[in-house]
């Protein structure tokens, strides 16, 4: 049996769009679908009076995300599941067997501690396969997949999978690659240096390595470069994918630390996520200490 797709569900908004957005993809890949609630009962003993009612009402909660499931998208086949213990660590283990795991966005709403606790950058950190981040509102646009790139093996992923994503769905393929130039007290420092405009150059080299051979592989894709030299690579990412149908990232990127699970500018995108997004994990990538 194909693996499924399963989908974090808790009632918000940001869930019932990822269902959605899961339920398309569903249909597109002939692929079963699992939703998935999880009861945090860590806390509660099991002589708990209200133990009972918590579970019945995440069984009620998910009976209505399958009759909505039904609705729209009939021919999908769905199941649901309520498991025990924390949002993160629940779809951390179901991610061993999925094809991808969708959850809802950040609710900037949320006042119990803020976006570092948020779901799904917990999810992401610690699935074993993509996950999709899908924001609670459409964007303006649905046309073309952006990844960010900068020579890391994760992102040289990124681009593989969003490649695959694009030329399936016909859209074209904006690869972005971002770095905020040094600063000019920096320049001042370094007479005729022209570091600025070396790194942009060696950036530029970077950025044609990550897309080389993808021609070949997809002869109908259209494929453009940009890089940005005066902006943070999250921001830069978030404006470019504004209208976009997809952005793809790496789980982390050359910057990161050896042992930082999640990288910064995929943790600072995950926080404002301009459009459906996907955190790609397509396999481990063992880095040095």
């Amino acid at each position: 049996m194909s693996k499924a797709i399963v989908v974090g569900f808790n009632g918000s908004a940001g869930s019932d769009a990822a269902l959605t957005w899961a339920l398309a993809r569903a249909a597109r890949d002939k692929l079963p679908v699992i939703v998935v609630h999880a009861v945090d009962d860590r806390w509660m003993s099991p002589d708990f009076q209200y133990h009972e009612i918590i579970r019945e009402s995440g069984m009620e909660l998910l009976q209505q995300a399958r009759e909505s499931a039904s609705g729209q998208a009939p021919d999908v086949e769905v199941d649901i599941q309520l498991r025990h213990g924390s949002g993160g660590s629940v779809l951390r283990d179901v991610s061993k067997e999925a094809a991808i795991v969708v959850v809802g966005g950040h609710d900037k709403r949320w006042m119990d501690g803020g976006p570092m606790t948020d779901r799904a950058l917990q999810v992401v950190a610690a699935s074993e396969c993509p996950v999709a981040v899908i924001p609670a509102r459409r964007g303006t646009g649905d046309r073309g997949v952006v990844v960010g790139v900068d020579g890391s093996a994760e992102s040289l992923q990124a681009v593989a999978f969003a490649a695959a994503e694009a030329d399936l769905g016909g859209d074209g393929l904006t690869v972005v690659l971002a770095f905020k130039s040094p600063g000019r007290w920096v320049e001042k420092k370094l007479p005729s240096s022209g570091l600025a405009e070396t790194m942009a150059e060696e950036d530029r080299i970077v950025l044609a390595e990550s897309i080389a051979g993808l021609g070949e592989k997809y002869p109908d894709l259209t494929v453009e470069q940009r890089l940005e030299t005066g902006t943070e690579p999250a921001k830069a990412l978030v404006n470019i994918a504004a209208g976009a149908r997809l952005l793809v990232i790496g789980s982390r990127g050359r910057g990161a630390f050896s042992r930082t699970v999640l990288g910064s500018t995929a943790h600072a995108v995950l926080l404002q996520v301009p459009c459906p997004t996907i955190v790609t994990r397509v396999h481990r990538v063992k880095h040095g200490d």
